[in-house]
Parts: C-alpha cells; sequence; structure tokens
C-alpha cells in the first residue's frame, strides 16, 4: 500500500482555526476556515484565484448531521459577500484552487459538475444547491488532469474533516490487497434483520441493501442504558427521515451505505437493542469483527 504525505499547516497556530492542505507534487491546495475568520481569508491570495468552493454547516435535519453548498468562483471576495447576506446556514469554507492558477474557468466547471456529483453519490449531507451545475466540455486530455486533481482531493478533504465527496470504493477482486475488511454479516431470524458492512478506512460501514428493524423500540431500566438507548433510538429515526432506512413490509431497508462509529453503534441501530458488535458481526468464515481487530497482535 503506498502512503500518501499530506502536509498541514495551521495559520494561526490554532486547532480549527484557518489551514491549508498540500500534497507534495499536486498542483492543487485547499484552503478551510470558520466563518469567523471569513474576513482573514479574503486577504490570502488563495482567494484571489479561480477556484471551488465548499460551504458547510452543522444541521440535525440534515444527512450526516451536514447542509453543503457546492459552487465555482472567478473572485471570492465577491461571492462571498453575497453568500453571507443570502445563505445563513455554513458555518464553515473550503476554498479549493491550484497553485500555479492555471485552471481555466471550463476546469473548474467541470469540478463544480463533479463535486456535485460525487457529493450525490456518497450521501453524506444535504446538498442546498439550487440549480444543477453542468460539466463543462473539456478535451480528453483536461479530464484525465481533471480527475487525477479529483482523486488527490478525495484524499486531502477527510483528513481536514470534510467528508463531503467520501464515496465507498468498490469492492476490491478477491486475491487483491485492500485496506479495507472482510464483509461481515449481523442476522435476527425474529426481526428479519441481516446487515452487511466493512470497516473502511476509520469507518465501520453498513452496506446499501441491509434489512435492519423498522422501529427502535428499545428502552432500557438503569438511567445509563435509558440515555445510551435514546441515542441508538435517534440515530435510527434520523435515518429514517432522511430516507437511509425505508421501511419495507415491516422491515427497514438501508438505501445507502451508513458509516458508523464503531461496529456496536452499527449493531444497535440495526437491532433495535444494545449490542457488543465486536462480537456479533461476523466474516463468513465465521470469524467476529472483534477477532479481525485484532489480527497480527500479540
Amino acid at each position: 500500500m503506498t502512503g500518501k504525505h499530506i502536509e498541514l499547516f495551521l495559520v494561526d497556530g490554532v486547532p480549527g482555526g484557518i489551514t491549508t492542505a498540500d500534497i507534495v507534487g499536486w498542483t492543487g491546495h485547499v484552503l478551510v476556515g470558520p466563518r469567523s475568520d471569513l474576513g482573514d481569508i479574503l486577504k490570502r491570495p488563495e482567494a484571489k484565484r479561480n477556484g471551488a468552493y465548499l460551504l458547510l454547516g452543522d444541521d440535525e435535519e440534515a444527512l450526516g448531521g451536514v447542509r453543503c453548498y457546492i459552487g465555482r468562483t472567478e473572485d471570492f471576495n465577491n461571492r462571498f459577500r453575497d453568500h453571507s447576506a443570502k445563505k445563513e446556514f455554513w458555518d464553515r469554507v473550503v476554498l479549493i484552487t491550484s497553485k500555479d492558477d492555471s485552471f481555466t474557468e471550463g476546469h473548474w466547471g467541470y469540478l463544480e459538475w463533479r463535486l456535485v456529483e460525487l457529493a450525490r453519490q456518497a450521501a453524506r449531507v444535504t446538498l442546498t444547491n439550487g440549480n444543477e451545475p453542468r460539466g463543462r466540455k473539456l478535451s480528453e486530455a483536461q479530464i484525465s488532469d481533471m480527475e487525477a486533481f479529483l482523486a488527490q482531493l478525495q484524499m486531502v478533504l477527510p483528513v481536514l474533516g470534510v467528508n463531503a465527496i467520501r464515496v465507498r470504493k468498490a469492492a476490491p477482486a478477491p486475491s487483491s490487497a485492500s485496506a479495507d475488511s472482510p464483509v461481515f454479516t449481523l442476522t435476527n431470524i425474529k426481526f428479519k434483520v441481516e446487515a452487511r458492512a466493512q470497516q473502511i478506512g476509520d469507518e465501520f460501514t453498513m452496506l446499501k441493501g441491509s434489512r435492519v428493524v423498522a422501529t427502535w423500540a428499545g428502552t432500557g431500566k438503569a438511567e445509563s442504558t435509558k440515555r445510551s438507548y435514546a441515542s441508538y433510538r435517534a440515530q435510527h429515526q434520523k435515518l429514517l427521515a432522511d430516507g437511509s432506512i425505508e421501511v419495507r413490509g415491516g422491515v427497514g431497508i438501508l438505501t445507502r451505505d451508513v458509516p458508523f462509529g464503531s461496529p456496536s453503534t452499527a449493531a444497535a441501530v440495526a437491532l433495535g437493542r444494545s449490542s457488543n458488535g465486536r462480537l456479533e458481526w461476523k466474516a463468513t468464515d465465521g470469524t467476529s469483527y472483534g477477532d479481525w481487530e485484532n489480527r497480527g497482535v500479540g
């Protein structure tokens, strides 16, 4: 597996402040920062280049708890003054530019279109774009350049905590090496649960098509149990509300891949009760997730 050297720079020396990201040999440059620092962001050289951008804002009712607007501009200063007046939801911004400023309006139009396309495919945020961007006509060579640029961008953005275009990779061939896990299953005949999941990077992802409980009815007796059950129930209800779980014939069906922070949370949402996911998720050979996780240890 080939490593990736990404250089992060905290402009003000403060976590959560203006941060830049670069990859050695990559023409791209990414800057993220809070809306409260917009004045300082717009004074920087990045704001004087052509580019694309994302506006992000927390929203409990949105997919992944985040609303997102994706755009492009030849003048960040004027565009963001307009957004500050007309768009209230966002609290952080991502500027995507080229260090040599060699891309044309057509290049950035193509990138905007692909970013929106990937964001819809990833289904991790709720897009607020009113108009559908159109992919610009580029030559075969130019498209190849932009797809290579985009591949690097997909590596950089999650490092900065931006998962809007983080799309699950296609499953590798059985003989190929992969950093991802085998596919684990979780079943419960009584409640018609038949879920599939995979550890992908730092996320335990329940896969599209998994069958889960249609309603989350657990309550618990102890106060600590009640609190954890309330959290699981809220996650399940949110997935129902945003369409990630669709009820068919009394069973919940996942309509997209859904990432979770742990196998136990994924199992609890699927089963309608608390669960030790490290024991209950099983690979096809019967290996538990916990045993797979500890492979090579000891």
